[in-house]
């Protein structure tokens, strides 16, 4: 994506203006990495989580009548990992220390969501693809094949009832 150097230049940008930033993510809202700066932390698997919660939090905020997902804030014992819409079809997701104030990581956030979302949107409207992967894609694993089945579709759990749970305490 020609849009690349450009925003992983306004992750740079933001991991100065917030220094408590550990890492900065542009994913696509699949899962496929844009551009990262995030020392320690894989950028594919956090791509690929952001995806599957993103997912959660959007059916979430539908189910209650929020509306469109804007924003996604996490707080772990050492940290935050806020997710911002970043346009159509992208997302930023930050990593921040716990002593981060977290107005300041909304705003500056948000501010970069804006920006990467329109440097999306524009390589979109250009034709661009969105990103390519940063590896190819892994062998399928070796071994039986798993079928899936669909949800419901399980049998139900046998019943058991206390009696034949417990064996018997009283003689005769």
């Amino acid at each position: 994506m020609a849009a690349e150097p450009e925003v992983l230049d306004e992750l740079h940008r933001l991991r100065a203006r917030v220094p408590q930033l550990t890492g900065a993510l542009a994913a696509s809202a699949d899962g496929l990495v844009l551009a990262h700066d995030t020392p320690g932390v894989e950028p594919e698997g956090l791509a690929a989580l952001t995806a599957a919660a993103l997912g959660v939090a959007i059916r979430m905020a539908e189910a209650t009548g929020q509306g469109d997902l804007r924003e996604l804030l996490v707080r772990g014992v050492h940290g935050y990992v806020a997710t911002y819409a970043a346009g159509g079809s992208a997302v930023l997701t930050l990593l921040a220390q716990d002593r981060v104030n977290v107005g300041r990581l909304h705003l500056e956030g948000r501010r970069s969501g804006t920006r990467i979302g329109e440097l999306v949107d524009a390589a979109t409207a250009r034709g661009e693809p969105h990103a390519v992967p940063a590896r190819p894609a892994a062998k399928p694993a070796q071994g039986p094949a798993r079928s899936r089945v669909p949800r419901g579709a399980l049998p139900a759990r046998p019943t058991t009832t206390p009696a034949t749970n417990h064996p018997s305490t009283s003689e005769s």
